[in-house]
């Protein structure tokens, strides 16, 4: 039970940290300028973690079984933290940009699955996606 749900649990506290974070972000600085602090760091933690987590692995050894989807990735990571670091300079509350982005997403999703991955859309998902939109309005009123 923990090995499934566990993951959830980081998810949800990264993403509390990581918005709070992206809202407090200086005024001042340009959001491009301050993902390139964040990447560096990330890719630092990210390095250090590989080195403890897969019993002392060869990083060059794992590179050769990069595909396109690493690079793809990237320029997703980036459109997500500059988005994000817009939307509050923007003037989205916190309670409020993270809800409307991730209702949107879920119903993207939820075609993307029927489309690419020939998920079921069950009734539902439909219900679940009218009460999405049911949502915005009132959260956006």
């Amino acid at each position: 039970m923990i090995n499934y749900w566990w993951p959830i649990a980081l998810i949800v506290f990264s993403n509390v940290v990581y918005n709070v974070c992206a809202k407090s972000s200086p005024a001042n600085i340009h959001p491009l300028a301050s993902l390139t602090v964040t990447y560096l760091v990330s890719a630092l933690f990210s390095g250090l973690l590989f080195k403890i987590l897969s019993g002392g692995g060869s990083l060059l050894q794992e590179y050769h079984h990069l595909n396109w989807t690493v690079f793809a990735f990237g320029f997703a990571l980036v459109g997500l933290e500059a988005g994000s670091l817009y939307m509050y300079k923007a003037g989205w509350d916190i309670s409020a940009g993270q809800i409307v982005h991730s209702a949107l997403l879920a119903v993207c999703l939820v075609m993307v699955g029927a489309i690419a991955y020939h998920e079921h859309i069950s009734v539902s998902k439909i219900a679940g996606i009218i009460l999405i939109f049911i949502g915005l309005f009132f959260i956006n009123k």
